[in-house]
């Protein structure tokens, strides 16, 4: 096996989209692959890579974090890939919040990002762009030049070691240039002992367990309160 490549981004940045476009690049290519689709709710996605006649899984985190899910998983999801000869393995992950990242050392890292959302997304984005190998942004027919200047600056700003892509999931536009990005870089043989890049949420508290109720009387584990200042200030 040659790499592990995972998408990550929003809800609806364009991650199935660019994948409907790089899967075929790959196979063109002569590259054996499988993938993997992580979502909360259902696992409609999937019926859209099917097409492609490749191995494909799906993972439905339900109630537990999807972060927390794919990273709990990853290891059977590597073997899984192997027992199917995969050449590369693509996880599309769930749309994450900004401050997880199921990213590991070893995977190769792409960080999807609609460009269309704000010129100051990046600097809200935390570490799944800031640890990301690459930034695609996406949409970009419907930008303008000026502000994909400084959608790229305020990236390089909060990551200025990343590649950054620009692509039209309606046209294909820029997909051949990410696939070249993929195939060119360094094959990784052993995930077994592989780390992430970034720490999970500290905790865990009542209401991730399922309680209900609100209220200081409910509230147990990892619980902290708002400290409020004075009305001129911001609350943190």
């Amino acid at each position: 096996m040659k790499q592990i490549v995972m998408l990550s981004g929003a809800n609806a940045c364009g991650k199935t989209a660019i994948l409907n476009w790089l899967l075929p690049f790959m196979q063109k290519n002569n590259q054996k692959i499988s993938i993997c689709k992580f979502d909360c709710v259902d696992d409609s996605d999937c019926k859209t890579f099917q097409k492609f006649n490749i191995p494909v899984a799906s993972g439905i985190s339900h109630d537990i974090c999807p972060d927390h899910f794919l990273v709990s998983n990853f290891i059977e999801l590597y073997q899984w890939s192997k027992q199917k000869d995969s050449d590369y393995l693509f996880i599309e992950t769930a749309g994450l919040c900004n401050r997880c990242s199921p990213a590991t050392k070893n995977i190769l890292s792409l960080y999807v990002i609609d460009s269309t959302c704000s010129t100051k997304a990046p600097s809200h984005m935390g570490p799944m762009l800031t640890k990301a190998d690459s930034i695609i942004l996406t949409k970009i027919d419907m930008i303008s030049q000026a502000e994909k200047e400084i959608i790229y600056f305020n990236i390089q700003k909060e990551n200025p070691n990343a590649k950054i892509f620009c692509v039209d999931s309606l046209s294909g536009y820029g997909i051949e240039s990410i696939g070249r990005f993929i195939l060119t870089k360094e094959s990784v043989d052993d995930f077994d002992h592989d780390s992430l890049r970034h720490t999970m949420p500290s905790g865990v508290c009542s209401y991730c367990l399922g309680e209900r109720r609100i209220g200081s009387a409910y509230q147990q584990g990892c619980v902290e309160k708002i400290a409020f200042q004075q009305e001129d200030t911001c609350i943190k």
